[in-house]
């Protein structure tokens, strides 16, 4: 007997497919490196860390990228208004199951499927809030940034990855302590290897009590071997994470232990005029080990 053919989506169900085609161009426009690693996952991850990265993706831009160029170029946008606005929005689309806004409309429906709240959301939009004003920190609002930043969109990936799933206190304390450390390391492995346009371009000094233009070879080690601390942190969590999770935060994690290698290996003063970068024989590389089973260490 043949099978029925599937209906093509109507309605609701075809505007969220499209929104979610163009999260997922959001993330292939912005990141390679990011794309391939989402393409590891399970397919039932794949779209909703794809509509939580585009959304991520918007805001950064409101307050880092395309918003301020068109300001600068004369236009009447208010990055301010604007952040504050998209996150209003990404509110009401989440009680409301729909926003005009094709990107929070496909991040409002992975919210709601995987239950992320208020509390993982209102931290990265102060954190994308603080770009705007503040250009140094002190140890306490460094540490509330990366956790607004980066920690929480971790913590947004693992509540993806435990839909459905059964695991014990234990278990699951193991995984958020490993989803913080791994979304902490990603992005101090960042501000280092973006030091000339964060201080050059935007006049911006993330870790506290560094003036980047002084860096030195043995502050650069001790960033580093912070950075290294969280990332074995991390590596305890890839391997209780569901099989279907494994491979893409593994890859994920390889790819940044790399780049904090290489920053290892790089003198500081040089970090001040070049972005260090993975190259892409190594990333073949990396993708292929974890491909094969290999998970990081």
């Amino acid at each position: 007997m043949a099978q029925k053919t599937p209906e093509a989506p109507t309605g609701l169900a075809l505007y969220t497919f499209a929104s979610e085609k163009a999260a997922s161009a959001v993330i292939e426009a912005y990141s390679t490196s990011f794309g391939t690693a989402v393409s590891l996952l399970a397919p039932k991850y794949r779209q909703h860390v794809a509509n939580i990265y585009a959304l991520v993706r918007v805001a950064d831009e409101v307050v880092d990228g395309s918003a301020q160029e068109a300001k600068l170029s004369g236009g009447a946008v208010d990055p301010s208004a604007a952040i504050d606005e998209l996150e209003k929005e990404v509110y009401r689309a989440i009680r409301a199951k729909y926003s005009t806004n094709l990107i929070v409309h496909a991040f409002a429906k992975t919210a709601n499927d995987a239950a992320i709240g208020r509390d993982l959301i209102k931290p990265f939009f102060d954190s994308m809030r603080t770009d705007l004003w503040k250009t140094k920190h002190d140890q306490r609002s460094f540490e509330q940034y990366i956790y607004g930043s980066a920690e929480v969109i971790g913590l947004m990936c693992l509540k993806v990855f435990l839909v459905g799933e059964t695991y014990s206190n234990p278990e699951i304390a193991t995984m958020t302590d490993g989803a913080r450390a791994l979304g902490s390391a990603f992005q101090k492995v960042n501000f280092l290897r973006d030091l000339a346009a964060d201080n050059g371009d935007l006049g911006r000094s993330y870790f506290p009590g560094l003036d980047p233009k002084k860096l030195t070879n043995e502050k650069r080690d001790e960033l580093v071997a912070d950075i290294r601390g969280e990332l074995k942190t991390a590596a305890k969590a890839v391997r209780v994470l569901p099989k279907g999770a494994q491979r893409a935060v593994g890859s994920a994690q390889m790819l940044f232990q790399a780049l904090n290698d290489l920053i290892s290996i790089t003198p500081a003063k040089k970090l001040m005029t070049t972005r260090i970068r993975v190259p892409d024989w190594l990333k073949l590389v990396l993708v292929t080990r974890v491909t094969f089973g290999w998970l990081p260490k």
